[in-house]
């Protein structure tokens, strides 16, 4: 048995091959070889969202992902967003969704995926689209309303966006 594999697939609408190790994560793949460095590091257990990519549009965490099971795959990270997610962009620059910024491109994704599927989704589907992303810094509040908006519903005025 090898230590090593040929991986062949797309990031971001560029093709790549390369000799990768059989253990590497779709997470290191994207950061060390790739020098996609959007997706982050958090927990490394699959816990926190934070290294969240679209593969062939849905989400996946990138740090619990063998890079060597995407092979033919099309794989979406932060630095591919374009204009499907200039809303929710748009959004989180007006709502502060954003602090530290360490949870944002996960959290962006999975937003991007809910909208693609769900194009005017209640509080709920926006939690459970949400349920793999932890953020530490806003609370949420600021988050919700940000989808609200993409989602065409405003912020609510007095919600406290339904805060975890």
């Amino acid at each position: 048995m090898s230590d090593e594999v040929v991986l062949t697939l797309t990031v971001n609408g560029d093709r790549h091959r390369r000799l990768i190790p059989a253990s590497r994560t779709l997470l290191d793949f994207l950061r060390e070889d790739l020098g996609l460095t959007g997706s982050k590091h958090g927990c490394d257990v699959g816990d926190c969202g934070a290294c969240t990519v679209l593969v062939g549009g849905v989400p996946r965490l990138a740090c619990i992902t063998l890079a060597a099971e995407m092979e033919g795959e099309e794989v979406q990270t932060i630095e591919g967003i374009g204009a499907a997610e200039a809303p929710i962009v748009a959004a989180f620059d007006k709502h502060v969704a954003s602090q530290c910024g360490y949870c944002t491109p996960g959290i962006v994704l999975c937003l991007s995926h809910l909208f693609q599927e769900t194009p005017e989704p209640d509080d709920a589907a926006i939690r459970e689209a949400l349920g793999s992303n932890i953020c530490r810094c806003t609370g949420y509040t600021k988050i919700l309303a940000a989808a609200r908006e993409v989602a065409g519903r405003g912020a609510r005025p007095g919600s406290d966006g339904g805060a975890r």
